[in-house]
């Protein structure tokens, strides 16, 4: 059961740095439970405010619906309630219903609802989608907006009256205007993360439309590094911020941009260069190759 009334979750994810662990697997790319817990137990003690079980970065899109339970109870399990646990809800209204209410069972803190899979909806339809998810569990949302569901204002503020356990919202677009305009409607009603890739990028920025907090995929190979990246932008220590995009962020961007689905396999070949196992990664996303992971091992020395 959870810890947190999903008011006490909005709290607390705005109170620091959030990451989506990577979901490791073995070399027949099953789920490799041991490795996992050893990930969350390492992940957990480091200062992060939340994590987020089977999320993208965790590749959740290759998981099947027992694979996302299986994960979300092992993360559960091993955080032991140190920090909140969120789980994904996925796909169309009635697998990502479905999942909700497993979350809820599991003992999951809170569920990030994500765009519903290849198809176009309206404000109204999304509307609907969220709704009925929200009506489905006790724990606090967050929606993402990204993708096939980019939400305006005026839904978010709709969303917001009718489902009280709605607690934030998760911005992939990073349209200056949309987010100027849903703060404004909204204010603090809402916690607000950052979730473009690599959203260290573009926290500075975003901290001045009430983006307050941000999912960092360097978390998960230099906690370190991410927490103080952290610290900075919220100093709004512009210089600090700058140093560090052009120390070890930009050139780490230049290694993901070179092919399509390198955004989680950077993260478990940073993984493999501090020395913590990121193990392969599912098709159909591809691993780096040994000269990037060359180059990726010689960025993080510098900054370890």
């Amino acid at each position: 059961m959870t810890q947190f009334a999903p008011p006490d979750l909005a709290t607390r994810l705005g109170t620091g740095l959030l990451s989506f662990p990577v979901t490791h697997f073995d070399a027949e790319l099953a789920f490799d439970e041991a490795r996992y817990r050893d990930h969350l137990a390492w992940q957990s003690g480091s200062g992060v405010a939340g994590l987020f079980a089977a999320g993208g970065t965790g590749e959740g899109f290759s998981l099947t619906a027992d694979e996302v339970d299986r994960v979300v109870r092992t993360a559960v399990d091993e955080v032991a309630g140190r920090v909140p646990v969120l789980a994904p809800a996925t796909g169309g209204t009635a697998l990502a219903v479905a999942q909700a209410r497993a979350a809820q069972d599991a003992g999951a803190d809170g569920v990030l609802l994500l765009p519903p899979y290849l198809t176009e909806a309206g404000q109204a339809g999304l509307a609907e989608h969220v709704s009925a998810v929200c009506a489905a569990t006790d724990l606090g949302v967050l929606v993402y907006s990204r993708a096939n569901a980019v939400f305006t204002d005026v839904t978010v503020a709709a969303l917001a009256d009718r489902n009280p356990n709605l607690i934030g919202l998760k911005d992939g677009v990073g349209d200056v205007e949309r987010m100027a305009r849903i703060y404004a409607r909204l204010g603090d009603r809402l916690v607000y993360v950052g979730g473009l890739p690599t959203a260290e990028t573009f926290a500075l920025p975003l901290l001045q439309l009430g983006v307050s907090t941000y999912s960092s995929a360097l978390y998960n190979f230099l906690p370190e590094f991410a927490l103080g990246f952290f610290e900075a932008v919220r100093a709004q220590d512009r210089a600090e911020v700058y140093r560090r995009l052009n120390e070890f962020v930009i050139p780490y961007l230049d290694i993901r941009d070179r092919a399509r689905g390198y955004a989680v396999s950077i993260v478990k070949a940073g993984l493999d260069a501090v020395g913590r196992d990121g193990g392969p990664v599912r098709p159909p996303l591809t691993g780096l190759t040994d000269e990037e992971r060359a180059e990726l091992a010689e960025l993080i020395a510098a900054v370890s």
